[in-house]
């Protein structure tokens, strides 16, 4: 299960955090978050959500951006992964963020951003994912498309399309990352 979050973090929320490719330590956090949502929480999948797509996948991650804080030890409060599905089509999966931090509401959309702006970076044409249904509305606020629905896992998903024009691709001296400041709450 996901290590618990030291305690200043569950007492005060960050308003700042950063989204990157993770290195090794931030793939190991970002299995051990998507084991805590998916199969502990959600119940979607017995014990590990681990499947073939992940040794080739390219894993996103969030984490706050306190500077007294080293990036090794930061806690990891959100991740994606993505992946070439077949040339120029890029696709999302295994969106998630710890439950302390849904409140934030800028995480989900921030991951979102970074992974589809980085495809869009490694010559994506068309970036999909198949979303929970419940879920659908957010990604609609975030210029994304229906193709139709179905069903996996026992639940509702609706396979989705981003509209890329909403999400440029990065510069070449751009970095690879989202830094995002959320207001009072």
């Amino acid at each position: 299960m996901n290590a618990p979050l030291p305690e200043n973090l569950r007492l005060l929320v960050p308003r700042d955090y950063r989204i990157v490719h993770a290195d090794a330590a931030g793939k190991a956090a970002a299995q051990q978050l998507r084991r805590a949502v998916f199969c502990h929480e959600q119940g979607l999948f017995d014990g590990d959500d681990t499947d073939a797509i992940d040794p080739h996948a390219l894993t996103l991650v969030a984490y706050p951006a306190t500077d007294a804080t080293p990036p090794g030890d930061r806690p990891v409060v959100g991740t994606v992964r993505i992946h070439q599905c077949e040339p120029g089509t890029w696709q999302g999966s295994r969106l998630a963020v710890a439950s302390e931090f849904r409140r934030v509401g800028v995480i989900g959309a921030a991951l979102i951003q970074l992974a589809v702006r980085s495809a869009h970076t490694f010559g994506c044409k068309r970036f999909i994912a198949q979303v929970q249904a419940a879920n659908v509305r957010m990604f609609q606020r975030l210029h994304w498309h229906s193709l139709g629905s179905t069903e996996l896992h026992g639940q509702p998903h609706h396979v989705m399309s981003a509209d890329l024009a909403h999400y440029p691709a990065f510069a070449p001296d751009e970095p690879l990352r989202v830094h995002v400041h959320r207001g009072r709450s």
